[in-house]
């Protein structure tokens, strides 16, 4: 997949933007806070309508804008020549698929893959389980409407589960939201625990390639519940009622999952440098590329934001190249890439939401 012209209209502080692209490479340069991470966000909501910086969509929508805009051209392995136009406001997301409106998110996701390399990737090594938990659900959801399907019903029915642990409710009434909450649970930890396994193979071959040392990396689903039976779910729900009144929240379940990043078998949060950390992380994101266009047969485009300035020169050597040559990339940064063997780059100015081509 290739996108040749992106619109972007009253995104964060992008008024209206206006690009066309040449070529493979594309580079963003500019000081922080001008705009050049807020269109990378925009070019990658097209995969799955979610923004990698917030579970909030609302709140890229311009300040004093009652809605904002992106539309694509793109050149499409499956579709061919294909326009894309998404716009938000406070009814929601409005998506055409070459004058064709899309009604269900599950006949949608999976088509436009994009991957982003962001700088707050390092959390995932470091951070949260939650953080993780997201990313896992953003990179399956984006190319399985099965596992979209699956992960939607889960948390409907634990929404409501919850609702009535907080309201008092009695066992019955919870019974009944947990024979939609099991089934999806079930799936969906079986639909991560072979997914885990395939990306895990992708992320250690990448690692290989990015970091100098000879450490093996790995990635490991830690499920809560590590049984997708739905009676063993069921009865793990059922034995945590009293408790989970108590706390007024359902405890158990893969709402509680997480990953572990490994190297020679160790945590990665706990023996890791931090070249190490970046490195395993670009290498995920390297590994869910090679996954991506594994499962839709469409070549990813690659948004890079301003991600490799903290590697020392051999791991940033390694990494570009690591990158498939084939791919189209759209990167970012407060200075230009140095390394004439990278070949050309096409180069927009960014100044205070303003994008303007100069090479």
């Amino acid at each position: 997949m290739r996108l040749r012209k992106l619109t972007v209209q009253n995104w964060r502080n992008v008024t209206l933007a206006k690009l066309a692209f040449e070529g493979r490479q594309h580079f963003l340069v500019g000081a922080n806070g001008q705009g050049k991470t807020s269109l990378l966000e925009a070019a990658g909501f097209l995969t799955a309508l979610r923004s990698f910086r917030t579970v909030e969509a609302r709140l890229v929508i311009a300040h004093g804008q009652a809605g904002a805009a992106v539309a694509c051209e793109l050149e499409h392995e499956r579709l061919g020549d294909t326009t894309v136009t998404i716009k938000l406001g406070a009814d929601g997301k409005e998506v055409w698929c070459d004058q064709e409106r899309i009604i269900r998110l599950t006949d949608y996701v999976g088509r436009f893959p994009t991957v982003v390399f962001s700088s707050q990737d390092q959390l995932l090594v470091r951070g949260a389980p939650g953080a993780r938990r997201r990313w896992l659900d953003l990179a399956l959801a984006a190319t399985n409407p099965e596992y979209l399907f699956a992960l939607q019903t889960y948390h409907r029915a634990l929404a409501e589960r919850n609702s009535l642990l907080k309201a008092g409710r009695d066992g019955a009434e919870l019974a009944a939201f947990e024979t939609q909450l099991v089934p999806a649970g079930a799936r969906l930890i079986a639909l991560r625990a072979e997914s885990v396994d395939v990306l895990a193979a992708h992320l250690g071959a990448a690692y290989a390639r990015i970091a100098p040392a000879a450490e093996a990396a790995g990635l490991a689903y830690a499920p809560d519940f590590a049984q997708p039976d739905e009676g063993a779910f069921a009865a793990v729900l059922a034995a945590g009622r009293e408790r989970d009144g108590l706390l007024k929240t359902t405890q158990r379940g893969p709402h509680r999952d997480d990953l572990e990043f490994t190297l020679d078998g160790h945590p990665a949060r706990e023996v890791a440098s931090e070249g190490q950390q970046r490195s395993l992380v670009l290498a995920l994101r390297l590994a869910q590329a090679a996954w991506f266009q594994e499962r839709t047969g469409v070549p990813p485009v690659l948004l890079a934001d301003d991600v490799l300035g903290e590697l020392d020169p051999e791991r940033r050597r390694r990494f570009w190249a690591a990158l498939d040559p084939t791919l189209q990339i759209i990167a970012t940064g407060t200075s230009l890439p140095d390394d004439a063997a990278l070949g050309h780059w096409q180069v927009f100015r960014v100044e205070t939401g303003h994008f303007a081509a100069i090479a």
